[in-house]
């Protein structure tokens, strides 16, 4: 035990943990957003797979309490490599490496940060009921929680529509180097196709945003509601 905390206390296994933690995340990110997208299949769809969720509180708060605690952890461990990443180089080294390093890489702290305001509000506004309790409190005509008229409401208003979008646009930009970072972390990157890695990373990172971003982006324009 002792020896395992010591490496996961290290910079190497911290950025182990960041990695791994990072490609969980992701992976919630693609389930998440399948589960979003019934929405385009209309109330009932979307309705029925919400209530399925809920009728299972159990299984739902464990999932919940397991992601909220890798998200911690990613965050912690992140901005701590940061940290220590900035003191233990000179300010020479530092210009260095940011002449180096892409736009994407030098801003992963404060994408990570805005992200984690996102997820507040995110949290606030969809699952807590805390920003629009008004939309939050509505059921269909099965007594349902009625999560369609929620979101369409909730897209309704431009600021909330348009904040979204630009959200999705931040994850999109921590995403794309923070999926081939956590591949190459974990030994993952090979040189020979590392072109490809990118490709796919950025690809993966703008499929999430585009997807996300679709559903505000539909009841702004009148496309659905």
């Amino acid at each position: 035990m002792d020896t395992l905390i010591a490496f996961f206390s290290s910079s190497i296994g911290r950025k182990v943990l960041v990695a791994v933690t990072g490609l969980a995340l992701v992976l919630f990110l693609v389930a998440h957003l399948i589960g979003n997208l019934l929405f385009f299949l209309g109330p009932d769809a979307v309705n029925s797979y919400a209530a399925a969720l809920k009728g299972n509180p159990g299984l739902l708060w464990t999932a919940r309490i397991g992601l909220l605690a890798v998200f911690i952890l990613h965050m912690m461990n992140a901005l701590t490599l940061a940290i220590r990443n900035r003191q233990a180089r000179g300010p020479q080294y530092q210009q260095k490496d940011f002449m180096e390093a892409s736009a994407a890489s030098r801003t992963m702290a404060l994408t990570g940060i805005l992200i984690l305001l996102y997820v507040f509000y995110h949290l606030s506004h969809f699952t807590l009921g805390l920003t629009h309790p008004e939309h939050f409190s509505m059921h269909d005509a099965q007594g349902r929680h009625d999560v369609y008229a929620m979101i369409v409401h909730g897209f309704s208003i431009p600021i909330v529509a348009w904040g979204y979008v630009a959200a999705m646009l931040i994850t999109a930009y921590h995403l794309s180097h923070g999926i081939q970072s956590s591949l190459q972390t974990l030994g993952l990157r090979n040189e020979n196709y590392v072109s490809c890695i990118k490709q796919f990373s950025v690809l993966l990172a703008l499929l999430i945003s585009l997807g996300f971003s679709s559903i505000p982006l539909a009841v702004q324009f009148g496309i659905v509601g």
